[in-house]
């Protein structure tokens, strides 16, 4: 499976990035600049050189032409990022990351996004996409130590069902991921606003936590 990540030099899209790589997968880090991600891409092969991890960079573009798309830029750059990306959006999953948060002293604050989650911003921007709202929850540190052993629920809502299904299958790709069905994109707004309290909690105990349901054991 080939990936783009739009946005993908930041910490979350490297994590993704270099996790679905090491699951297999041929993967394009996006940029507003080639050269940028370049850079980005060459510091993250160089840190696991010993590892065959396919992961190439280019402008958000040659993101975007990719079999599946994962937007992972910052909330408030997304929908001005994809627009113009629409045609080649077209018909693909296409997976929403962006939590709309704002810190306010020492706490993280859930915004309200017009449309009611980022998800549904992205939907409205890109019509023709097969947007599915995942991965919010995952923390970027973790990601990116492919050291560490992953141990995560992964919420997964869409109004496609075929396109939430591939993303279910993307995520269970990911050692130590447990994607859920969440239901449709509705459920975007709780689960976006659900990381203000997680990064919170992480920042007052100074941890990496990330969320797993209990009574789910037998799936």
């Amino acid at each position: 499976m080939h990936v783009g990540i739009i946005g993908g030099t930041g910490p979350l899209g490297r994590g993704l990035g270099l996790r679905l790589a090491s699951a297999g997968a041929d993967v394009v880090i996006g940029s507003r600049h080639e050269a940028r991600a370049a850079e980005v891409v060459n510091t993250m092969t160089d840190r696991w050189g010993g590892r065959p991890l396919a992961v190439t960079g280019a402008a958000n573009d040659g993101a975007a032409a990719c079999e599946v798309v994962v937007v992972a830029t910052p909330w408030d750059a997304l929908v001005a990022t994809v627009r113009p990306l629409g045609a080649s959006l077209e018909g693909k999953l296409v997976v929403s990351v962006a939590n709309a948060l704002a810190k306010v002293g020492r706490e993280m604050h859930a915004l309200v996004p017009p449309r009611g989650s980022m998800a549904a911003a992205l939907q409205a921007a890109v019509p023709g996409a097969l947007v599915v709202a995942a991965g919010h929850h995952l923390p970027a540190s973790e990601l990116e130590d492919l050291d560490r052993a992953l141990h995560a629920d992964v919420l997964v809502c869409s109004d496609h069902p075929v396109a939430k299904e591939a993303a279910i299958e993307l995520f269970t790709s990911i050692d130590g991921l447990r994607p859920l069905d969440a239901g449709s994109l509705a459920s975007a707004s709780a689960i976006e606003a659900f990381t203000a309290v997680l990064v919170t909690l992480n920042m007052r105990y100074k941890t990496h936590s990330s969320l797993r349901l209990t009574g789910l054991e037998h799936l």
